[in-house]
Formats: C-alpha cells, sequence, structure tokens
C-alpha cells in the first residue's frame, strides 16, 4: 500500500478534482461522488448534497472499507460503488463516478466504448464496457461493476453516467478524461461518416494486438482486449 494519500493530501486532491469535473461540465447540481484510499486503510470521499465545484476539505467523510464513518457528516449514497472497488481490487485507490455527456449518452442508447478509434484508445483509457442499468444507490450497482474492476480502468454506467477507478484518484480523474475525449472523436466520427458516406476506419485485429503490446510495455497490465467490428 506504498505511495498511498494522506488524509490531507485526499481531501485537497477531491476538492480539486470536483473543480475540475464541474467546469468540465461532467455533472451538474449535486451529481457525482470522488473518493481516495488513504494510509490506515480509511477512504476519504465525498459529501451527500454538494455541488462539487464547490466542496471545502472540511466537508469531506472519512470511512472504513467496510462502510462504517468515521468522521464527518453523511456520504454519497452511491459510496457502495467505491467500497465496491477497494474491496475488490487493492491496486485501486481512487474512483471517480460523473456523468461525463458525451459518453453517457451512449450509453442512453445501449453502446459502450470497446471499438477504439484512436491509439490512446487502448493505451490509456481501454476497453469501456456498459453495464446494464440499475437502480442508482442499491447493491445492484456494485454488483454490475464487480466483473471489471481488476481487469478494466472503468465503465459506462447505463443511463448512470461513467466510473473509473486508478492506483490513484488523479489516475482515475485521467481516465474519465480520456474516456469523454474517446467519447466525443466517436461521436464526431459517426457524425462525419453521416454527412460523407465514409465509412469509419476501424482498427484491425493485428493493428490492435500489436497497440496491446505497447500497453503492455509501458508496464500496463490492464484495460481490456478492444472488439474489432470485423471479428
Amino acid at each position: 500500500m506504498a505511495g498511498l494519500f494522506t488524509e490531507d493530501q485526499a481531501r485537497k486532491a477531491i476538492v480539486d478534482i470536483g473543480k475540475r469535473v464541474y467546469l468540465r461540465k461532467y455533472v451538474g447540481a449535486n451529481d457525482g461522488n470522488i473518493s481516495c484510499r488513504i494510509s490506515g486503510d480509511r477512504i476519504v470521499v465525498t459529501p451527500t448534497g454538494v455541488s462539487k465545484g464547490y466542496m471545502t476539505e472540511e466537508m469531506m467523510v472519512v470511512m472504513k472499507p467496510d462502510g462504517t464513518v468515521l468522521s464527518g457528516g453523511k456520504p454519497s449514497s452511491e459510496v457502495k460503488m467505491h467500497l465496491r472497488a477497494y474491496q475488490d481490487n487493492p491496486d485501486i485507490n481512487g474512483v471517480v463516478h460523473v456523468h461525463p455527456p458525451v459518453a453517457t449518452a451512449f450509453s442512453t442508447i445501449g453502446m459502450g466504448l470497446d471499438e477504439p478509434l484512436v491509439a490512446e484508445g487502448v493505451l490509456v483509457t481501454g476497453n469501456i464496457p456498459l453495464v446494464s442499468y440499475a437502480k442508482p444507490g442499491s447493491y445492484e450497482v456494485p454488483d454490475g461493476i464487480a466483473p471489471y474492476l481488476k481487469e478494466y480502468h472503468g465503465v459506462l454506467l447505463e443511463r448512470h453516467g461513467a466510473l473509473t477507478w486508478g492506483s490513484d484518484v488523479y489516475q482515475a480523474l485521467y481516465r474519465m478524461e480520456a474516456m469523454e475525449h474517446q467519447a466525443e472523436i466517436l461521436k464526431n466520427a459517426l457524425e462525419l461518416s453521416r454527412l460523407t458516406g465514409k465509412k469509419i476506419r476501424y482498427f484491425t485485429r493485428s493493428q490492435l494486438n500489436d497497440l496491446v503490446d505497447i500497453r503492455k510495455q509501458m508496464g500496463i497490465e490492464t484495460g481490456g482486449i478492444p472488439k474489432c467490428p470485423d471479428e
């Protein structure tokens, strides 16, 4: 568990990330939640009912991985997703759940982001599977993400935004930013294909395998195997 944030570092990081996702319009009103595992096997998480763009360090909630609140107010009702991530994968030390508009739009029509159009879609984002809809705040949500927590970097939650995780909370943020960027590229490509009549040039299986090999050389063993439309 080396390299974990201290509690003070986690509070500062979550406030910083909250402002970033708010300014990027990944969240509106009081949407979203952010958490960070810290030393002593504790978790710092955003409180319920607070805009992510206007949080303070003092607002944060400190919990145990079993859900016991140690200090602060009431955590987000979506904290179950975060707790499941930390319980199932000890390499996860940061989790971000927001509603990036383009990626979330793909989830509303039943599309995951698992057919990358650019190299970064394999090297950074990895496969982003679509998890079937479940009632927000219910245990069906963490049960739905559980199969992906060890092999992937994030998931799309059908009609419920997206969830990413990482070795620290900033890696989780960067993966979320990369996911939304890939979604925007895919949206633009689909629109251009419709307007011009030209087909999208997807990667071949050989090209995808080469990218996965590069990813492994970078020391990244996770991310899943991207789909190839020709298969």
